[in-house]
């Protein structure tokens, strides 16, 4: 392991916007369920995940861009998201937090109706039939999401991968979930949200390595019954 992701693996140990907790903790009573606005964040804002956050470029930006609302960003590699746990600290954005864990854990730290929004960015697609339920839009997934959402809640999904949207559009018009937006191409498409111009505006490190190869960048924003 390289003496740079040591030295950041130890630094997360000490940044106030990073969590780090065991598989154990996750499973038993993980202090922060129920509590992370009032004992993370200290306000009542609402609060949006992101899923798979990388190196924490979505999370920040969406945090700049909406400062009245708090971001979590959430991924296993914690080497990756210390650039935007680092960046947020360095910039006093007391909106922003991280949160060391695998996916498959995320409804063991948020307690019903604690989330007002997910956001997925270019997730692994799993395009293996063996690997169907690791991808992040599968009904088991919907389903811890809908633990912890708020009724109403949204869910974002921006990936590169046309498999994994053509196979998430379908899901969701079979089961009868409610499809609020979708976009074969944000940057192609000639009429767009005016009001969601932060589709565009923030780009992961991984969005811009997909635009430069020519890859068409899609979107879907949805809601689960």
């Amino acid at each position: 392991m390289g003496k740079n992701k040591l030295a950041r693996f130890a630094e997360n140990k000490i940044l106030p916007n990073v969590v780090q907790p065991t598989r154990e903790e996750a499973l038993n009573s993980f202090p922060l369920k129920g509590n992370w606005n009032k004992d993370f964040f200290k306000n009542e804002n609402p609060i949006v995940l992101e899923l798979g956050c990388g190196k924490g470029e979505y999370t920040v930006g969406l945090a700049k861009t909406f400062t009245d609302k708090n971001f979590i960003g959430i991924d296993i590699k914690g080497a990756r998201f210390w650039f935007g746990a680092k960046e947020a600290v360095d910039n006093g954005m007391g909106n922003v937090g991280f949160l060391r864990s695998q996916i498959e854990l995320v409804d063991h730290y948020f307690a019903e109706n604690e989330v007002d929004e997910i956001w997925i960015t270019f997730p692994d697609p799993q395009i293996k039939y063996r690997r169907t339920k690791h991808r992040l839009t599968h009904p088991d997934f919907l389903e811890r999401y809908k633990k912890f959402l708020k009724p109403g809640g949204i869910i974002h999904l921006k990936t590169d991968s046309e498999f994994l949207h053509g196979y998430t559009l379908g899901y969701l018009q079979g089961a009868g979930h409610e499809i609020i937006s979708a976009h074969h191409d944000i940057y192609g498409a000639a009429e767009f949200d005016p009001n969601t111009p932060h589709l565009r505006d923030i780009k992961t490190y991984y969005e811009e390595l997909f635009s430069a190869k020519g890859k068409t960048i899609t979107y879907i924003k949805f809601r689960i019954k």
